[in-house]
C-alpha cells in the first residue's frame, strides 16, 4: 500500500551520494528540499517523512538525516514534531523570523549606512506610493493613531524614536507587499537607533508634522505626492544616519541637483525639474531649505 509519507517523499529527486563527509551527505539534502521548494514540487504543510524515511530515500545513516532535518528547521523550511506521528513538515513561512538574521549579516558583511540608507530610501518610496494605492480604512487609522501617539511623546526621546520606526513600518504595512515589510525590518534592525540623542519637541513636533502631510496623501489616494514626500523625508533621514556614522562634514542630499558657488564656502541648492517631472512643492522646498540650515548648525534627528 503506497502512504501519503511515501507520496510526499517520492517529490524528492533522492540524488545517488558517494562516501564523503556526512556534512556533505546532509547539505544535498537540504538542497534537495530547497530546489523542490522553488519548484512548487512541496508545499507548506506536505509531508517531508520521519528521520528514517529520509535516511532510507537517500541511503544515508539517521545521522546523516537527522543534521539535514536540523538545519532545514533552522532555516525555517520545516516544522518538527516529536514523538508518534511526528515528523518533518514543510513550515507555514514567516519572513519576519529571519529579518534580524538579515540585519546580522549586513551588519557582519560591513555595509556602510549610506548603503543601508540608500537601500530604504528605495523601500520606503516605493512603500508609500503603494500605501497611497492599496492602504485600508484599518491601514488609516493605524497611522493615525501613531501620529497622535507621537503628539503625545515629543518630551520623550526614546518613545518618539521608537514611535517613527513603526510609522515607517505601518506605512510599507499599508502598502501590502509582504517582500517590502520584511526588507525594511531587516533595514531598521540596522539603521534606527533606540534613541535619537539630539533630538528635542522642536524637532519632533516637525517630523510629525512631515509623517501628518505623508499620512494626507496617503488618504487622497495620491501614489505621487506620497512616493515624494516619503523621498524627501527618507532623504533628511539619510543625512543623520550618516553624518552619525562619519567624522568629516555632511551635506544631507537634497530632491534636484546642487551647485556649488565657488567664490563661496557654502553651497546653493538648485532645484531643476526634468521636462514632464512635477516640480517640488513648496513644502519640500522648505523642508530642504530648513535641512540645509540645521547642516550648518549641527546635526538633527530627523526619523
Amino acid at each position: 500500500m503506497v502512504t501519503q509519507r511515501s507520496l510526499i517523499a517520492s517529490t524528492l529527486p533522492g540524488r545517488i551520494f558517494f562516501p564523503g563527509r556526512s556534512g556533505s551527505l546532509s547539505s544535498q539534502i537540504v538542497s534537495d528540499v530547497r530546489d523542490a521548494l522553488f519548484a512548487h514540487r512541496l508545499t507548506p504543510g506536505d509531508f517531508l517523512g520521519t528521520e528514517n524515511e529520509l535516511a532510507a530515500k537517500y541511503g544515508v545513516s539517521r545521522i546523516v538525516a537527522r543534521d539535514a532535518m536540523r538545519t532545514l528547521e533552522a532555516l525555517g523550511i520545516v516544522e518538527i514534531k516529536m514523538g508518534k506521528g511526528g515528523g518533518a513538515r514543510i513550515a507555514r513561512g514567516n519572513p519576519r523570523l529571519f529579518a534580524e538574521a538579515l540585519a546580522v549579516q549586513l551588519d557582519l558583511t560591513g555595509v556602510t549606512a549610506s548603503e543601508i540608507m540608500d537601500a530604504q530610501r528605495a523601500i520606503e518610496c516605493l512603500a508609500a506610493e503603494l500605501a497611497a494605492e492599496n492602504a485600508t480604512e484599518a491601514d488609516i487609522a493605524r497611522l493615525r493613531a501613531l501620529i497622535e501617539a507621537a503628539d503625545a511623546a515629543v518630551d520623550d526621546a526614546e518613545r518618539f524614536t521608537q514611535l517613527g520606526a513603526e510609522f515607517h513600518l505601518a506605512v510599507a504595512e499599508a502598502s501590502h507587499n509582504r517582500v517590502l515589510v520584511v526588507q525594511l525590518i531587516s533595514l531598521q534592525h540596522v539603521s534606527w537607533p533606540r534613541r535619537n540623542p539630539t533630538l528635542n519637541a522642536k524637532v519632533a513636533r516637525r517630523i510629525n508634522q512631515v509623517h501628518r502631510e505623508l499620512l494626507n496623501v496617503i488618504e487622497m489616494r495620491d501614489p505621487i505626492a506620497a512616493r515624494g514626500l516619503m523621498d524627501n523625508h527618507v532623504k533628511m533621514i539619510r543625512a543623520r544616519r550618516v553624518a552619525e556614522s562619519s567624522s568629516r562634514p555632511f551635506v544631507p542630499a537634497q530632491a534636484g541637483t546642487r551647485s556649488r558657488n565657488q567664490n563661496s564656502n557654502t553651497q546653493t541648492l538648485v532645484f531643476q525639474h526634468k521636462a514632464g517631472e512635477a516640480a517640488p512643492s513648496s513644502t519640500a522646498v522648505r523642508e530642504n531649505e530648513r535641512g540645509l540650515r540645521h547642516a550648518r548648525a549641527k546635526p538633527i534627528d530627523c526619523c
